[in-house]
């Protein structure tokens, strides 16, 4: 008789995300599966098929997912179906809405097919091993009966009764065992993934054209690849973390979890156990045991953000997971091996902290294997506009703002600023201006504190040449009214053709106001 398939009943709106799904669902997983577009369809969908398990979108039209959530978790019948929500919300009050509507664990899009397809595992096992546990307390309420009746008849039969409910006692024990692993394994994921949950990055992928950029990019392809240390270096607001993800992403270990730890933002007393876990009992506090951030990335990368700010016992205890790949959780003695990718990211001076006794000198040469510096935003003006461009249009369809492009005079002062927070103060500015702004053309309210050395005095100063071009054509619009094609028209007396003209004006931000 051919085993019945686990049915799962997928709720989402997208088409490409329920293709995705659904093949990974069917093709790779053998799960047999429903889909409805809009939460009403769903709500009619379940009394029919009973699914083992409910993938839901958060936000449909209609019904949402909480109000769906929370209508079939209301039902008696429904209420020990697993729902998982899946959605791309960063926002961690969202997941904990989530959480309290009745959901059992929270996916973010876009899925990663091999965590996606273990979580929906994990739980089909959880829920199979729950139905278990129920027949067998019915069999050994059953056996109860029947064996005070057996006693009435033969101490034969009760001997044989009392030899069933020891297997059956035997086989319980087992399934609670085995739920208690699992169960223990869901916590520890699903408390990094809080942690994880809610946290925005400066933007989704890098931008940039200019060479000092490029040669970062360069630099990301040539140890991508590898399982090389990377020690990622520059300063604040440059975007360190994007390239460690952008390492992961197109690593071989792009599957599994790239786990994040800021060493500045734990406490010395805490750090070691946030990395290397602890046993029950370990220290006052430690109720139960935890799994560290090296477990957790097994077969994974693992990301220490400000790794200067480790303490030293912190740091000669790395030191040791690098030379020898195994580590003890707090409170145990027995070894553990993680097979773990180690990214590291610093804006300090290691060598100056390293002269001052504050980083270990052996743990420095053991990181900087495939150093990669990102550079500051002064360091690559040129890409000043096109960051610009890609924030404005980013936070007026945020805001619901229109905004047609920025001022060329809000464009000069921002290509004159020095930028000391790097693109994550452009970004920050970008916000601020898009919120206050009042017109469809971008002007800069806010007013800039010129970071920028002024040139000793007599001194010529060199421009870029971007710069006399843009002041150039605005020279040549002006003396021809901005007439751009025809005979004596801009385009004509500086040699283009029109449309490269117009390329140049976008790409200057020229326009007349």
């Amino acid at each position: 008789m051919e085993e019945k398939r686990e049915s799962i009943l997928l709720v989402d709106d997208n088409p490409i995300s329920i293709r995705m799904a659904s093949h990974l669902l069917s093709e790779k997983a053998d799960y047999n599966v429903s889909v409805a577009t809009s939460g009403e369809e769903a709500l009619e969908i379940v009394p029919l098929i009973s699914p083992d398990l409910i993938l839901l979108d958060i936000m449909m039209p209609g019904l949402d997912g909480y109000e769906i959530c929370r209508q079939l978790k209301s039902e008696p019948s429904y209420q020990d179906i697993p729902i998982i929500f899946m959605s791309a919300l960063q926002d961690s009050f969202d997941v904990v809405k989530g959480f309290e509507a009745g959901a059992v664990d929270y996916i973010r899009k876009p899925i990663q097919p091999e965590e996606f397809l273990a979580r929906i595992q994990t739980h089909i096992r959880l829920r199979n091993l729950q139905r278990q546990l129920k027949e067998m307390n019915k069999i050994l309420e059953q056996d109860g009966r029947q064996l005070l009746w057996e006693l009435t008849v033969s101490n034969e039969g009760l001997r044989a009764m009392i030899g069933e409910q020891k297997r059956s006692k035997e086989a319980l024990e087992r399934a609670y065992r085995e739920i208690k692993e699992l169960t223990n394994r869901l916590e520890a994921d699903n408390v990094y993934l809080r942690e994880e949950i809610g946290k925005t990055y400066d933007f989704e992928n890098f931008i940039g054209e200019s060479e000092a950029i490029q040669y970062v990019f360069f630099r990301i392809k040539q140890v991508a690849a590898t399982d090389s240390i990377v020690l990622i270096q520059g300063e604040t607001g440059t975007g360190k973390e994007l390239v460690a993800r952008a390492i992961h992403s197109k690593s071989a270990r792009k599957d599994r979890p790239l786990v994040k730890v800021n060493c500045a933002a734990l406490s010395p007393s805490i750090i070691e156990s946030e990395l290397f876990g602890h046993e029950k009992g370990a220290y006052t506090g430690a109720h139960s045991r935890r799994e560290g951030r090296f477990e957790l990335g097994h077969r994974g990368t693992l990301f220490l953000d400000e790794i200067a700010e480790l303490p030293p016992n912190v740091q000669a205890k790395l030191l040791r997971v690098l030379e020898d790949g195994e580590f003890e959780r707090l409170g145990s003695s027995h070894p553990i091996r993680a097979d773990v990718r180690l990214i590291a990211a610093t804006n300090r001076n290691l060598e100056e902290r390293i002269k001052n006794g504050l980083f270990r000198e052996d743990l420095h040469y053991r990181l900087n294997v495939f150093p990669i510096t990102v550079p500051g935003l002064r360091e690559r003006k040129e890409d000043i506009p096109i960051l610009v461009d890609y924030f404005v249009k980013e936070f007026s369809k945020k805001i619901g703002k229109p905004i047609d492009a920025v001022a060329a005079e809000t464009m000069d002062k921002l290509m004159g600023y020095a930028w000391p927070g790097n693109v994550r103060e452009l970004k920050n500015l970008m916000e601020r201006e898009v919120i206050g702004s009042t017109g469809r053309i971008l002007k800069l309210r806010e007013r800039l504190k010129n970071q920028n050395h002024s040139p000793p005095e007599n001194s010529e100063v060199i421009r870029p040449l971007w710069e006399m071009e843009k002041e150039y054509i605005l020279k040549v619009l002006e003396r021809t009214r901005w007439r751009i094609e025809g005979r004596c028209g801009a385009a004509e007396l500086l040699e283009l053709n029109p449309s490269t003209l117009r390329g140049r004006m976008r790409k200057y931000r020229i326009s007349r106001t």
